[in-house]
């Protein structure tokens, strides 16, 4: 009898333990059940971020496309400009090199010779007679 009441007290142990084991168990099954509700609301939480976040990136590709073709129409308008500046630079320094060629020209010829005479225009002013010309022709083509 002795070991009959010990095993039976050693299951009604055993019994009690896996019964409290049984509470914490569904206990942790609640929660876990709430948790899973919050993790469905943080999954679409997740998924809408998401879509925002694909919905900026290709905003942003759009924005950049348009930035990217501005810049370069910019650029090369730019490079239009450089050219054309270039070329206006270029024939302002011909145009310099002539007047200093005209005015050396000018005073070569004042120091020969001792007056110029009243009927015959004089080296400068036929010089910048042509100059004023060159700049209404040049001011009129561009």
């Amino acid at each position: 009898m002795t070991f009959g009441l010990l095993v039976e007290g050693s299951v009604a142990i055993l019994l009690a333990v896996t019964i409290g084991y049984c509470v914490v168990l569904n206990a942790r099954l609640k929660r876990l059940h709430g948790d899973r509700d919050a993790l469905r609301q943080m999954v679409g939480d997740l998924v809408q971020a998401t879509n925002l976040a694909n919905a900026a990136i290709k905003e942003l590709k759009v924005t950049a496309i348009e930035t990217d073709q501005t810049l370069n129409a910019r650029l090369e308008e730019a490079e239009r400009f450089g050219v054309e500046l270039a070329s206006h630079i270029n024939a302002g320094q011909a145009l310099m090199e002539r007047v200093a060629k005209f005015t050396s020209a000018a005073r070569h010829s004042k120091s020969l010779e001792p007056e110029p005479r009243a009927e015959e225009p004089s080296l400068v002013k036929s010089a910048l007679q042509a100059l004023a010309t060159h700049e209404r022709m040049r001011g009129n083509a561009a």
